[in-house]
């Protein structure tokens, strides 16, 4: 862990995960104190069916990750 409270994953998670830079993770603490990091992008796709009839011409999920990516974009310029 960075001295900013960072967490530095190794190249071979980032690789099995197929995780890139700016990609986005969702974490939860874990009863016994692990911790589970999920990609937003998969949280968004097991909730899409619920969603299926809002707008069926539509992907939310791709619209959502695009916006957390222009999120994280924004952070990147005001550090």
């Amino acid at each position: 862990m960075g001295d900013r409270g960072r967490l530095v994953l190794p190249a071979e998670i980032r690789t099995k995960m197929v995780l890139n830079p700016g990609d986005r993770l969702l974490g939860m603490l874990e009863p016994d104190g692990s911790l589970r990091l999920t990609p937003y992008e998969a949280v968004a796709e097991a909730g899409a069916g619920m969603f299926a009839d809002v707008s069926p011409e539509r992907r939310l999920t791709h619209e959502l990750v695009a916006e957390r990516r222009r999120e994280a974009a924004r952070e990147g310029r005001s550090k």
